[in-house]
């Protein structure tokens, strides 16, 4: 392992000591991993990818403030502090840029391999069994209720609505998390997307009946 990799998982592991737990370092660890696990069957700059994995989360606009600037920032004056080139930190800032789902709708547009990987690797951790874990302790950390029947989910939500969104934790299933097995770049992550989507549908299917009282 390099020395530019080594460090930079020391930094984020201090930097997120006392995140919350679904945006904390094992996060960051699972999808660095899976993109790893995706870069091997794609032509890319393996660095890179990890880079740019392992800072994509280093402060999520979500616990900023909404300040969609400070995660790229915040990456770029590490990597500097490190002596990294400043045109591949332009690289890797330029894929956290565009790697949030925002709604389904990108501001900032990349079309590398670089960055297909690590928001596929991003993605698959937002969906499967872990997925579900994270979307729930997160409804809980913004103290959301879990399901409400009379809210219906808004599948036509602008950028602005889906960061202030509030809806119930079961809503974001259909808001966010069973679109993204459809938003995947990369063969790989198809893939391993279509288990990952089907353990949802699955669960969601014991969810209503066990809230409905028929199971």
């Amino acid at each position: 392992m390099s020395d530019i990799i080594q460090n930079t998982i020391g930094f984020v592991q201090k930097t997120l000591a006392d995140a919350e737990g679904g945006h904390d370092w094992f996060h960051i660890e699972r999808v660095w991993k899976n993109a790893m696990l995706i870069a091997k069957e794609e032509e890319c700059d393996m660095e890179l990818v990890q880079l740019a994995a392992l800072l994509h989360d280093i402060a999520d606009s979500k616990f900023h403030a909404g300040d969609e600037e400070i995660g790229p920032k915040t990456a770029a004056n590490w990597l500097r502090s490190q002596n990294y080139p400043q045109d591949r930190i332009d690289r890797i800032t330029s894929i956290i840029r565009a790697i949030s789902f925002k709604g389904g709708a990108n501001v900032h547009e990349d079309h590398s391999i670089e960055f297909h990987i690590v928001q596929d690797a991003d993605r698959l951790d937002a969906i499967g069994a872990i997925g579900i874990a994270r979307t729930f302790n997160y409804g809980g950390f913004k103290n959301r209720a879990i399901y409400d029947p009379a809210i219906a989910p808004n599948l036509n939500m602008t950028k602005e609505e889906y960061k202030k969104s509030t809806a119930p934790t079961i809503n974001h299933f259909y808001e966010k998390l069973l679109l993204l097995k459809d938003l995947m770049n990369t063969e790989s992550g198809k893939r391993i997307a279509e288990q990952r989507h089907e353990f949802m549908e699955a669960y969601l299917d014991q969810f209503y009946g066990e809230w409905n009282g028929q199971r």
